[in-house]
């Protein structure tokens, strides 16, 4: 990795961290539906649910927080769409920049950005009666298997920004994110699911990434669930980080 790369991303990251805090509705808005959900489930919904834990709010913040990255990365696809239109890719292939930077800051800033509504969120969850006994290795590891699903995310969102023909294309393709959560283990137990429904709730990655995160939370062993939320997570990273800079040297060749 070269400096002339490290510091083009440095220079591109400020810049799209400074159009995130001059327009904060970005992260506000990013965290207000998990936020809103998270209410919904726990003040009205939560009294009918059973999962076997006391505090309902404990057993579904690792849902909501994956909610709130699907929902986030479609404003990194959007903000990769409009510079893409804008014409500052041409700008920036007429200048000595590192071709690699322009989607790495985008990436770093969707990193950054989902963090802070992740704070966010875990605040909210906090004031609803969130507990945890997990340790600051076990914080660190949520962290990282967090960052982890962010990142293999976002390069989706910048195969959907370089792809997409419209704004509303770009942030679209971010909805069968977001409803993935809803059929897996991190509103209900799938053991309550009809049988199809719990086959597919138990074999798509949010459901081992849920699990994971739940039992770190409540400093239980995570078993073989971490290594199949890593597989996931590591698996779609690659598959999606190849097949976007396929298309952004197609874009830009």
């Amino acid at each position: 990795m070269s400096t002339h790369f490290v510091m083009d991303t440095a220079v591109l990251t400020g810049r799209s961290m400074r159009h995130i805090f001059r327009s904060m509705d970005t992260i506000i808005t990013t965290a207000i539906t998990p936020i809103a959900l998270m209410l919904l489930f726990v003040y009205v919904f939560g009294g009918a649910i059973r999962t076997g834990t006391s505090n309902y709010v404990n057993y579904l913040l690792p849902g909501i927080m994956l909610i709130a990255i699907a929902s986030g990365i479609a404003y990194t696809a959007v903000r990769l769409f409009t510079d893409l239109q804008g014409g500052i890719f041409e700008r920036f292939r007429s200048m000595p920049v590192s071709r690699s930077s322009v989607l790495w800051a985008h990436v770093l800033t969707s990193l950054a950005a989902n963090g802070l509504s992740l704070v966010i969120i875990v605040g909210v969850a906090l004031l609803m009666g969130f507990r945890t006994s997990a340790t600051i290795l076990d914080w660190l590891a949520v962290a990282g298997i967090l960052a982890l699903f962010t990142l293999a995310l976002t390069w989706i969102a910048i195969i959907a920004g370089l792809s997409a023909k419209s704004v509303d294309g770009a942030g679209g393709f971010s909805y069968p994110l977001i409803f993935l959560p809803f059929i897996s283990s991190a509103f209900v137990p799938t053991d309550t699911m009809p049988g199809p429904v719990r086959w597919f709730a138990e074999n798509q990655p949010v459901t081992s990434i849920v699990n994971t995160l739940q039992n770190l939370f409540a400093q239980k062993p995570v078993g073989s669930d971490i290594w199949v939320a890593l597989a996931w997570c590591l698996g779609i990273l690659a598959v999606a980080y190849v097949a976007a800079n396929g298309i952004y040297r197609r874009k830009t060749g």
